[in-house]
């Protein structure tokens, strides 16, 4: 079953969530993605992602290239914007990485956290109750070493957020494309 990667205009089989990753590192083996590579995966305008930066959103790029960290916070943003408001988005960034234009101090990867999510959203249909989801988030962060005491449980509380908050973007567009065929 097909589905667009939460927060990109990529098109891939559901049931490839756990390669996902591997599919992302292909894009990365010439150094980094340009601007306008960002641009095309996300469907954000250039301008917006140059106003996060400028905004200390995410860090600068590295020689006009952004890393599959920086890729995968614009991502994570881009995603959770169509709910949520722009400050909410990075207040929720900061709880669990502290700074967002300092990666030093970051509980998780930007990318390890997005590959965790793409996992856990692509179980989201098969998935029915409050328990079977918190079943499914404590098998996604099972392997997640904490740096600090008390990082997983903020770790999960994050995933459980922004699944919430895809699945409400999901039924939103889906009362939309119903509205549009009145």
């Amino acid at each position: 079953m097909n589905w667009i990667i939460p927060g990109t205009t990529l098109e891939d089989d559901r049931t490839n969530a756990d390669r996902i990753e591997n599919l992302f590192s292909s894009m990365f083996l010439a150094g980094g993605l340009t601007l306008s590579q960002v641009a095309t995966v996300t469907g954000l305008e250039s301008h917006t992602v140059q106003n996060w930066v400028k905004r200390g959103f995410l860090p600068s790029p590295r020689g006009k290239r952004y890393d599959m960290a920086q890729v995968c916070r614009i991502i994570n943003m881009n995603m959770l914007k169509g709910t949520l408001q722009l400050e909410q988005v990075c207040s929720l960034m900061s709880y669990l990485n502290g700074r967002l234009e300092d990666e030093s101090d970051d509980l998780v990867d930007d990318a390890k956290l997005y590959f965790m999510f793409v996992r856990l959203a692509a179980r989201a249909r098969q998935v029915g109750g409050d328990k079977e989801w918190e079943d499914a988030l404590q098998e996604i962060t099972a392997d997640y070493a904490e740096p600090v005491p008390g990082a997983r449980d903020k770790l999960i509380r994050v995933l459980r957020i922004m699944l919430t908050v895809w699945a409400a973007n999901t039924l939103r567009t889906a009362a939309e494309k119903m509205i549009g065929e009145l």
